[in-house]
């Protein structure tokens, strides 16, 4: 992993403005800037891991946090009742494009199928 800041950590540093929905010790939610549901919101760690696999080796317990504030920001949303998807996209070929993890929680609307 670079050294190099991502989007994501000058984002939770308010370097670079966010929506924030939520926001707890461990992860910082904010609306995505390119929704694919009525209802697009990144739930990303505070402290940076490439990916999903990278976060669950290293702190198992960072990835329930972010369960559990996907699971929040359903709620704020009011999409908690109606059904929402949380989804992870690790590496390119899944469509990851900043490589701070971070979990998608959509929703609001009736969801499409995954694959082509």
């Amino acid at each position: 992993m670079s050294d190099a800041e991502t989007l994501f950590e000058r984002i939770i540093a308010g370097e670079i403005p966010s929506e924030k929905v939520y926001e707890d010790a461990t992860t910082y939610a904010f609306r995505d800037i390119a929704p694919q549901a009525r209802v697009h919101v990144l739930v990303v760690p505070k402290k940076r891991y490439r990916n999903v696999a990278e976060l669950a080796a290293a702190d198992p317990q960072v990835l329930a946090d972010i369960a559990l504030a996907a699971k929040k920001v359903a709620e704020l949303e009011g999409i908690d009742g109606s059904g929402y998807r949380v989804v992870f996209n690790t590496d390119g070929d899944a469509g990851q494009t900043v490589f701070h993890v971070h979990a998608h929680v959509l929703g609001g609307e009736q969801l499409g199928h995954f694959g082509r």
